[in-house]
């Protein structure tokens, strides 16, 4: 039997508004058909009071049917409350900022929500008319399980071919994501890149079998990087509005994509935001049940603290946003059960939200950000849970079972800090690694007595050192989105502030992408460092801060067309990454937490370690690594190199190569290189 969500089933036949703050008036439905115009405005509007739902005070709704809606007609709509002030609907499926609330604050005024009557029900739909389809869309068993994927997180702020600092920033919509997947698609925005060109696949070709799309959900700002959510059940009208176009299509645009990446082996993650949100409706609609706009104001407020403690140095941070409420309970009309009871409103809003994504965009996978600011571990559980067993729900219509829908789902938070307890206790499946980063970054550089060293190199190539206690448990990462602050930075700005450049920063940047891609846990690579793509805007050397730079420097798929030096260096970067990204998503060696040091060796200013990875009955892989400036141009040998099965032959996979017979365990080695090994038939 399929998961209850009372509301979202109420709204294909009625229009409702849940939880509006008490007020003497009934609130009134304003419907209406979008007429072009300078300025666009609501045509042949009708008013209708919506009644209360029986049993309920805070519930409120009209039959679509007693609306006077036409067959296959879509209409605009606000919700109108006391003082006749105007709201977008709160768990709206598609929002059109070209038609807004009258305001004599500019920055108050919110986007009509769009719907389509058909077949006599509430139908989601962009504002012309299109709806999502999932025709031809595989079953979850065909993509990958979570120890074989390889993470491709993706800004939605590009940047066009212009390498400078002048570059000229815009929207990388879902049309341009679809066209780096889909020979058939051209870019819409970047249609001049080489990449979106037709016949181009760049991340099939990468070998990524993973999207992070961050934050998708509809946000009231321009072209940063997404996290400040406004309309939570709609998917970002921007993204779904290349330029030229009339109106968004983004519930038709998000579904292709996810379709698309589906049939291609690509699974879509979504980056939720839930500790706060700009503009959201409950913000005018019903403020004090949903938000705490000051956590200092009274530090008994059990909204107040984040997770990490109840002092005053432990205050939740909106960064310029409003938090949600998630510790406060209130009685009234539960949105999922249906029923009256003690709810947390925006536990339940937030439910309804994940409900809408895994049923109407099938994603993959879920990255919750920034989890000490959402605070309330029952509700990241809740959450969790919900996620999961819609996927569940998903897979078992797919004939699947549970222990295969469970390895083909992922909940993973952004807790820097790392707190085991969240993985522990259930809370979520994984985490965010940053002392990945802060090791790899450590390690490249050769940093730390030669103890330092090796113990750094041996706790960032197995998560289990840290607390994990599976690599499905760590999401590791050289670089993420949030590159503000010291060695955050884009690998290429950190290694140009460290004075390297040249062939010393290619050296060290394949290094890196080494360590990443053949250490236990689940690799993520922020796009662009792929080909060593740099921060270009407010500081080059990546000195950026939370308000000048870190949410505005895009990815610049345009570098990979420069042909002077560094543009070559990039290209071989490129080619570099990607054999090393396939080799993670097929090795069943690297899908596995086993891994031995067969050899250290820090003799005579060497530093140099070989570690292989997989179970006894696996082929195995072996990486031999140089921290140093050591080199050995004739040989150097490995003692206790794994047997060579009948019938198989070692391959060097980073230069795309077999080994000689006589050479294997003893090749050269070259400062700062490794070498990365596997069998083949």
């Amino acid at each position: 039997m399929p998961l209850s969500a009372d509301l979202l089933d109420r709204k294909q036949t009625h229009f409702i508004l849940w939880r509006p703050k008490t007020d003497a008036a009934a609130p009134v439905l304003v419907i209406g058909e979008f007429q072009p115009g300078n300025p666009p405005s609501l045509g042949n509007v009708k008013r209708f009071p919506l009644t209360a739902v029986d049993g309920f005070t805070d519930l409120f709704a009209i039959a679509a049917a007693d609306c006077g809606l036409s067959e296959g007609s879509v209409h605009h709509y606000f919700f109108e409350t006391a003082g006749g002030v105007q709201s977008t609907d709160p768990t709206a499926y598609a929002v059109d900022w070209r038609l807004l609330t009258h305001s004599a604050n500019s920055d108050d005024r919110q986007p009509a929500a769009v719907i389509k009557y058909s077949g006599a029900k509430l139908v989601a739909c962009d504002p012309a008319g299109e709806e999502a389809d999932f025709t031809g869309d595989p079953s979850p068993a065909t993509l990958a399980p979570n120890n074989q994927l390889v993470i491709y997180e993706m800004p939605t702020a590009w940047s066009n071919v212009s390498p400078t600092a002048d570059q000229d920033v815009g929207v990388g919509t879902f049309r341009d994501v679809l066209a780096l997947i889909d020979a058939a698609a051209t870019g819409a925005n970047f249609d001049n890149l080489g990449v979106t060109q037709a016949g181009k696949t760049y991340l099939v070709d990468l070998g990524i079998n993973a999207i992070e799309l961050l934050p998708p959900a509809d946000s009231f700002f321009k072209r940063d990087w997404g996290y400040d959510t406004a309309h939570f059940l709609a998917p970002d009208s921007e993204l779904g509005f290349p330029e030229g176009f009339t109106s968004s299509t983004a519930n038709q645009d998000l579904a292709t994509l996810v379709r698309t990446g589906h049939q291609t082996g690509i699974r879509f993650f979504l980056d939720v935001v839930m500790a706060f949100a700009q503009h959201e409706a409950y913000q005018t609609l019903n403020l004090d049940d949903f938000y705490i706009t000051d956590p200092g104001a009274d530090l008994s407020d059990p909204d107040s603290h984040t997770s990490r403690g109840t002092g005053s140095d432990n205050l939740r941070n909106g960064f310029g946003s409003v938090l949600f409420r998630y510790a406060r309970f209130v009685d009234g009309y539960d949105p999922i059960s249906g029923v009256q009871t003690s709810i947390a409103p925006a536990r339940q809003l937030m439910y309804s939200y994940i409900t809408r994504w895994m049923r109407d965009f099938r994603i993959d996978g879920v990255r919750m950000d920034s989890v000490e600011n959402v605070s309330n571990w029952d509700f990241v559980q809740g959450f969790k849970d919900r996620a999961r067993a819609l996927f569940q729900e998903r897979c078992a219509a797919e004939g699947m079972g549970q222990a295969e829908a469970d390895a083909r789902f992922l909940v993973v938070g952004e807790e820097l800090s790392l707190p085991m307890a969240l993985l522990t206790q259930g809370r979520l499946d994984g985490l965010w690694n940053d002392t990945f980063r802060a090791l790899v970054r450590s390690v490249i550089l050769g940093e730390g007595d030669d103890p330092t060293l090796e113990s750094n190199v041996r706790r960032m190539v197995d998560c289990r050192s840290l607390g994990f206690t599976d690599g499905t448990q760590a999401v590791n990462y050289i670089t993420s989105h949030d590159v503000e602050g010291d060695r955050r930075e884009r690998l290429y700005n950190f290694l140009l502030s460290e004075n390297l450049t040249g062939l010393d920063l290619e050296k060290r940047f394949k290094l890196a992408f080494v360590c990443l891609l053949t250490s236990v846990g689940v690799p993520m690579i922020l796009a662009g460092e792929e080909f060593a793509d740099e921060h270009s805007r407010f500081d080059r050397f990546g000195n950026v801060t939370q308000d000048g730079g870190k949410q505005v420097d895009p990815v610049n798929y345009g570098r990979l067309e420069v042909t002077n030096d560094t543009g070559q260096m990039r290209q071989r970067i490129l080619a570099y990454v990607s054999r090393l990204v396939k080799l993670r998503t097929s090795s069943p060696a690297l899908g596995v937490n086993d891994n031995d040091f067969i050899h250290t060796d820090f003799n005579d200013d060497k530093r140099v370690l070989v570690w292989t990875r997989g179970a006894a009955g696996m082929d195995p892989v072996v990486v031999l690594a140089n921290f140093s400036g050591f080199e050995s141009a004739t040989e150097y040998v490995v003692p206790n190199w794994p047997a060579t099965p009948a019938g198989k032959q070692w391959r060097e996979v980073t230069q795309d190569r077999a080994v000689p017979p006589d050479w294997i365990g003893r090749e050269p080695i070259f400062p700062w290189e490794a070498k990365v090994y596997t069998l083949s038939s």
